[in-house]
């Protein structure tokens, strides 16, 4: 009967624990999302995987995270260019993040410049966030996710945003 107990309690810790991580990636989702959105008013975005390595090959040193988002895992052209851009990241210092919910992030940003054809979709698979103007708070409550996703041995830190 004790030993019912016990695993009982285990049981619930273990559910306390994931009910707490979801709620807070549900939190770090939002703040990104604030991220996102600020740093393309302070155009302080890059947007696209061609535009994203130019920068990176340019000014590595202006970007303070990468953000590489699929919803298709099954695409393999899109997981090298991720590969590479991982690695590339990595290997420079920067924080990565991928994420799930491609319609979110058209949402948030929209799904076409206005230099461009309403129809034509912007490219939302990589994104890199360069200095924003001011310091903003989110890019802090990110970071320290992705920090903390890494010493549970997520090297590469996943979120799934929510449809609205």
């Amino acid at each position: 009967m004790l030993f019912n107990w016990h695993l009982n309690q285990r049981g619930r810790l273990r559910m306390i624990y994931w009910l707490s991580l979801l709620g807070r990636m549900h939190a770090v989702g939002l703040a990104l999302e604030e991220l996102l959105v600020t740093a393309q008013k302070q155009d302080c975005l890059t947007v696209g995987i061609y535009e994203s390595a130019k920068h990176l090959n340019t000014d590595p040193d202006s970007v303070v995270l990468c953000v590489l988002a699929a919803d298709d895992a099954d695409d393999v052209a899109l997981q090298i260019h991720f590969t590479l851009l991982q690695s590339f990241c990595c290997e420079s210092g920067l924080t990565i993040l991928r994420v799930s919910g491609l319609r979110r992030l058209q949402q948030l940003l929209g799904s076409a410049d206005a230099n461009r054809n309403q129809e034509e979709h912007r490219d939302l698979h990589c994104m890199l966030v360069t200095n924003p103007q001011a310091d903003h708070c989110r890019l802090q409550e990110v970071g320290t996710y992705c920090q903390e996703s890494r010493r549970r041995d997520q090297w590469v830190p996943e979120l799934v945003l929510q449809e609205r």
